[in-house]
């Protein structure tokens, strides 16, 4: 089995390599699963019901979040409606799912606290979550890690590593070169990056990123534009054993 995971889709830039590159990705690779973080798909910050569908329409079939997934409110009314998005599981009470079982195969997501903001320990709900599901659970499990701190993501690597297919990090925006499927059978990358504008900062419009730093100000930042990346992995598992088999970095270009 296929899967491939979308890093943090920016505004219209990212929706258009989106509707550019996936159909024709699942049809060239044979990927059977196609898993995108759309917590950014709206003008740079949340998701909206339109922005959800148009990326459902165009090959994602589930989408991740993380800490943004509250920024556009019309959303949450629709987040226990059957829609495939899944927000940070360590989130307490919140609306919403923290993982989904999409033709077999569950995708959970968990955001971390080093550098955001208090949750519940992701490391403790997804021993929970995986122990509610038990042995009659998917084989298959995604776990999509929103998370700052590179150390707390290596972390969870391990520590879910041999229990889960793959630990795939998001959040930073930045794509990491550390790709490995880890002793025990999970696939592991620290970031898989973003699906957004290249000349930007980490899909912002630079001038008024550069205006915060050298000002202190606070401005509104805009999604930029120019060329766009799609940041993705593409990770092969075993539907047998749940094992990843490999994990390779898939990056394309869209201009």
């Amino acid at each position: 089995m296929r899967i491939l995971m979308i890093g943090d889709i920016i505004g219209r830039p990212g929706r258009r390599a989106i509707r550019s590159l996936v159909p024709e990705l699942r049809e060239e690779h044979g990927i059977d699963l196609v898993v995108a973080n759309a917590e950014n798909t709206a003008g740079g910050f949340g998701l909206t019901l339109e922005t959800a569908y148009e990326l459902l329409e165009n090959g994602v079939d589930v989408l991740t979040s993380g800490n943004h997934v509250w920024d556009q409110k019309e959303i949450v009314p629709h987040m226990d409606e059957g829609l495939p998005l899944v927000r940070p599981a360590n989130y307490p009470d919140a609306p919403g799912h923290g993982y989904i079982v999409h033709d077999g195969i569950m995708v959970m997501n968990l955001m971390g606290r080093v550098f955001m903001p208090p949750l519940d320990c992701p490391f403790r709900t997804a021993t929970s979550i995986l122990n509610d599901v038990g042995d009659s659970g998917p084989k298959v499990v995604l776990v999509d890690f929103h998370a700052e701190a590179t150390s707390e993501k290596q972390a969870m690597g391990w520590y879910l590593d041999g229990r889960v297919s793959a630990v795939v990090g998001t959040h930073t925006h930045v794509g990491t070169v550390d790709t490995r499927v880890l002793p025990s059978g999970t696939a592991y990358v620290t970031d898989v990056g973003m699906t957004g504008p290249v000349d930007s900062v980490i899909g912002s419009d630079s001038s008024a990123v550069l205006d915060r730093f050298l000002t202190g100000l606070p401005n509104r930042l805009t999604v930029a534009g120019g060329p766009v990346i799609m940041n993705s992995v593409l990770v092969e598992v075993d539907t047998g054993s749940g094992k990843a088999l490999s994990i390779d970095r898939m990056d394309r270009m869209v201009r």
